[in-house]
């Protein structure tokens, strides 16, 4: 069934009510590998209570809908879809517990053509529900490859950040767990390719795949413990292209380029096949503590 364009551009989601813990916090910063090494005192400032500090990429399963292009009524080819890009801004370092709302909206879809699939972008903002303060902006673009060619607009795609051409100034690396994605989908993302067999299988994949999601959240805590010192609160903006995936158990290794005034550029890949998984990524920071806002 092809995409109803004017349907899906102008489908209303409803607002998303979360209010989340300390407890949270400490579980999606567990599904991300930190606390693995009990005697690293940085990484037990994300999972234990004392001095508890929430990562800033946290900010991408707080008051998500979820894999909600499972729904049947947008009629996608869900089990093709993969994501694509991930943008994050934060406007306020998050805290360790609160109540959000968010509103999403489909921003653009890109017809690529037959056979070529379609490029959907989407935003989410997400506000303090007390204060109504915006707290974080989120942006998504996901890959519908089997959903190309229903007569959309042909719009050209958005255009990735460049890396420098040089050295890596900084590389860190962080191992996965085996059991990664079965913790990480705790934290809300329930999307059954990345715990059922038979779903990878169907979707071309060996064995079930880590969130990119997660990913992504390691490569934020690679910038976090790089750049800003460990202190969450100095990350301010994460975008990057997902671009193959990764297996729960394999060791990521993130490459930082400092641009000096708060600016860098990352990308990360699988050691064990030498794959970059993460590419163009960008992100800003405060280069000084005491500028924090």
């Amino acid at each position: 069934m092809p995409i109803d364009y004017r349907r899906l551009i102008g489908w209303q989601f409803r607002d998303i009510a979360h209010s989340y813990t300390a407890t949270d916090c400490m579980l999606y910063a567990l599904g991300l590998g930190l606390g693995v090494d009990s005697l690293d005192a940085h990484q037990l400032r994300f999972v234990y209570e004392k001095e508890l500090q929430a990562l800033p990429t946290m900010a991408v399963v707080l008051a998500s809908p979820g894999f909600w292009l499972m729904d049947p009524a947008l009629a996608l080819d869900w089990k093709s879809v993969l994501h694509g890009e991930q943008g994050l801004v934060i406007h306020r370092p998050l805290s360790t517990s609160g109540s959000l709302v968010a509103k999403m909206r489909i921003e653009e879809i890109v017809d690529k053509g037959a056979g070529k699939g379609a490029l959907l972008y989407a935003r989410r903002d997400v506000y303090n529900s007390v204060t109504s303060e915006l707290v974080a902006s989120l942006s998504e673009t996901w890959v519908c490859r089997g959903d190309g060619g229903f007569g959309g607009p042909a719009a050209t795609a958005r255009k990735p950040h460049e890396l420098p051409a040089r050295e890596a100034d900084h590389v860190c690396e962080l191992r996965t767990l085996p059991q990664a994605a079965l913790m990480y989908r705790l934290s809300g993302d329930y999307n059954p390719l990345h715990v059922d067999p038979s779903v990878a299988a169907s979707a071309g994949f060996a064995r079930p795949i880590l969130h990119g999601l997660c990913t992504y959240g390691i490569a934020g805590y690679a910038l976090v413990s790089t750049l800003c010192g460990y202190d969450a609160g100095r990350l301010r903006r994460i975008d990057v292209r997902f671009t193959a995936p990764v297996y729960p158990g394999e060791t990521i290794r993130t490459e930082i380029w400092d641009a000096g005034q708060g600016r860098a550029s990352f990308r990360s890949r699988v050691v064990e096949r030498n794959v970059v998984v993460l590419n163009n990524g960008a992100a800003d920071f405060v280069a000084e503590p005491g500028l924090i806002g």
